[in-house]
C-alpha cells in the first residue's frame, strides 16, 4: 500500500492496565550498601513506579503526533507482508540527500528526534530523514514466522526506502543499526551508497587480508585512549552481557515478565540507558516515554528480543555476524570531524589500503565496544573519522550536535560521501540549501 500518515493513539484501556499493574508492584529486598554493579538501587525502582504511575502518556503521545509519522505494507520474501511505521522529515531542498536512520535495542524510532531539527537548518547539506520502527518494535507490526534474522530487517528496510522513490540512498546506524545498515550495504551495493556507523566491531587486522594495517598495528604502540578503550570493551564482556546471554539464547521466558510486569520491563530497559550512556541526564519523562514505547508496542514489550535468537542463530542463506564485522567493499563508512581518505586495491586476495591520514578513528569513550583505530579500518573504504571526547552507547540521544556534525561533513562540499548519492548532494540548484 502507499505510504499513509500515522497517528499514535494507544486504547486508554491499555494505559489503565498499566497504571494499575504499577500501583500493585511488590519490590524484593536488597543488600546493604547496593550500588549499580548490582543492577538498579531499590530506591531509584520505587521512586520511578510511582513516578511512572502518575505521569501521563497522552501528553507524550501528543508531541509525538507533531513529528511527521506514516506507515506502510512491506512484504519481505517467505514472510507475511508486515506494516512498517516510520518517521519521515521531507527537506524542501530539491537535491536532498534520503538518509535512512536504523535504531537497535533498547531504543527505538525515539532516537532520530533529537536529530530532525538539527538536520532541517539551512546551513550545510540537507537531508529525506527516514527512521522506521523495526519489526517487531514500537508501532511496526510483529513477526509471527522463525527465521526473521539480519537479511530480512535489511530487507524490509530497503524495501521500505525504494516504496518511497529513494532508489539510492546512505544509511545511519548503532547497536543494531549497525549490523542492519552493514547488511544493508552487503545486499544491497548499489542502491545504498554509504553508511554513518556509530557502533564498531572488527577484529585486529591481518598480514593476509589487510597487510598494511597489519604492519601498522605491529608497529604502532595503543595510545593511551585506546587502552581506555580496551579496558571500556572489557567491562562490557564481563560485567555487562548477561541481558546478551538471555535474549540470544531465551528470548520468550524474557517475554512473559515483560509482558505481565511493566517493572520488570522498566528495570530492565533503565538499567542499559544508565549503564550505556556517558552520564546522560535522563529526565523522567524522556525514560517514560522510552519505556512506554515498548509497554505500548504493537507486537507486545517481549518481542522486540527476538533479533538476538535470530541472528545468533543463523539459518540456510543467512548474513552472519562475522561477515558484517568485516570488510564490506563498495559501500562509503563514516564513523564517526576529521577527514581520512582510502585508497584501497584488489591484488589477489589481497586487500591493500593506502592511507593519507592515519591519527585520528571514531570514538565515543562510553560505547560498548571501543576498538583501536586500526581495528575500525578493517570495515571498508573509511572516507571520515571523529574521534568524541564524550559520548555513549546512544549517540543521537546523548550527542545529536555531533552527529548532525558528522554527517553534515561527510556528505557536504568537501566531504570524503559529496556528491555520492548521483543527483542528489543536499544543495538546491544555487550551491546553497533553501
Amino acid at each position: 500500500m502507499a505510504p499513509e500518515p500515522y497517528n499514535i493513539s494507544v486504547p486508554q484501556e491499555k494505559i489503565d492496565k498499566l497504571k494499575t499493574k504499577l500501583s500493585l508492584a511488590d519490590f524484593p529486598d536488597e543488600l546493604e550498601a547496593s550500588e549499580w554493579d548490582l543492577g538498579v538501587p531499590l530506591a531509584d525502582m520505587k521512586r520511578l513506579t510511582k513516578a511512572w504511575e502518575k505521569w501521563d502518556w497522552r501528553q507524550a503521545e501528543e508531541r509525538l503526533n507533531k513529528v511527521p509519522q506514516f506507515h506502510t505494507g512491506i512484504k519481505v520474501d517467505g514472510f507475511d507482508e508486515l506494516d512498517i511505521h516510520f518517521v519521515w522529515q521531507k527537506s524542501p531542498v530539491k537535491n536532498a540527500i534520503p538518509l535512512l536512520f536504523v535504531h537497535g535495542w533498547p531504543g527505538s524510532f525515539l532516537e532520530v528526534l533529537h536529530i530532525l531539527p538539527l538536520l532541517s537548518s539551512p546551513d550545510g547539506p540537507a537531508f529525506h530523514i527516514v527512521a522506521p520502527s523495526l519489526p517487531n518494535y514500537g508501532f511496526s507490526s510483529g513477526v509471527k514466522t522463525r527465521g526473521f534474522a539480519a537479511r530480512q530487517y535489511a530487507e524490509t528496510c530497503h524495501k521500505l526506502m525504494q516504496s518511497l522513490g529513494y532508489n539510492d540512498y546512505v544509511t545511519q546506524g548503532g547497536d543494531w543499526g549497525f549490523y542492519i545498515t552493514r547488511t544493508i550495504g552487503y545486499l544491497y551495493p548499489d542502491h545504498c551508497k554509504a553508511s554513518h556507523i556509530n557502533m564498531m566491531r572488527a577484529e585486529a587486522p591481518s598480514f593476509s587480508s589487510h597487510p598494511i594495517l597489519a604492519l601498522q598495528h605491529q608497529l604502532t604502540p595503543y595510545t593511551a585512549k585506546e587502552k581506555e578503550g580496551f579496558a571500556r570493551t572489557g567491562w562490557f564482556a564481563q560485567e555487562g552481557r548477561g541481558y546478551f546471554l538471555e535474549q540470544s539464547t531465551k528470548p520468550q521466558t524474557l517475554a512473559y515478565a515483560f509482558n505481565d510486569s511493566p517493572v520488570a520491563l522498566l528495570a530492565w530497559l533503565y538499567e542499559k540507558l544508565h549503564d550505556w550512556t556517558d552520564s546522560y541526564p535522563w529526565t523522567d519523562d524522556e525514560l517514560f516515554t522510552w519505556v512506554s514505547v515498548y509497554a505500548f508496542s504493537r507486537a507486545g514489550p517481549g518481542a522486540a528480543h527476538r533479533i538476538y535468537y535470530e541472528i545468533m542463530h543463523p539459518g540456510k542463506d543467512a548474513v552472519a555476524r562475522p561477515q558484517l564485522e568485516s570488510y564490506i567493499p563498495r559501500v562509503k563508512l563514516g564513523l564517526g570531524e576529521f577527514l581520512l581518505f582510502s585508497l584501497g586495491a584488489f591484488y589477489g586476495n589481497y586487500m591493500i589500503d593506502l592511507w593519507l591520514m592515519l591519527d585520528i578513528v571514531a570514538y565515543n569513550p562510553k560505547e560498548l565496544s571501543v576498538l583501536p583505530k586500526s581495528w575500525c579500518r578493517t570495515m571498508g573504504p573509511i572516507v571520515f573519522e571523529s574521534e568524541n571526547d564524550s559520548g555513549g552507547h546512544f549517540y543521537a540521544t546523548e550527542k545529536p550536535e555531533y552527529l548532525a556534525r558528522d554527517l553534515r561533513k561527510m556528505f557536504g562540499k568537501g566531504g570524503g560521501a559529496y556528491g555520492v548519492v548521483e543527483g542528489k548532494n543536499g544543495y538546491d540548484s544555487t550551491g546553497a540549501n533553501l
